[in-house]
């Protein structure tokens, strides 16, 4: 999976046919997510996906989990760990701007 950080500067297409999820929001409707990049807080691997139709919307950060061999993505339901993330997440935009 590749470093890169989409933004408001990303020079290149979106579509990254490999890495398509399909997600489903709070009201049922789904949606389909591209992982756009990953990252570790605290030795927990994390992905932030883009919505597919939607790259200019704000990205999603879900965590990584793996069960034997199979990895899938896991809504982060607590507070303390969704603000830990993001802050981390955060940290890695602002480094990668300042290159």
């Amino acid at each position: 999976m590749s470093d890169h950080v989409h933004g408001p500067d990303c020079d290149h297409d979106h579509d990254h046919d490999d890495d398509i999820f399909i997600v489903t929001d709070k009201d049922g409707v789904e949606h389909e997510m591209v992982m756009v990049y990953t990252f570790e807080a605290n030795d927990q691997p994390y992905a932030v996906l883009l919505d597919r139709n939607d790259p200019e919307a704000d990205g999603v950060i879900f965590r990584i989990e793996e069960e034997d061999e199979d990895a899938f993505l896991a809504s982060i339901e607590d507070e303390e760990e969704w603000d830990r993330v993001v802050q981390i997440y955060n940290q890695i935009v602002e480094e990668q701007e300042k290159e």
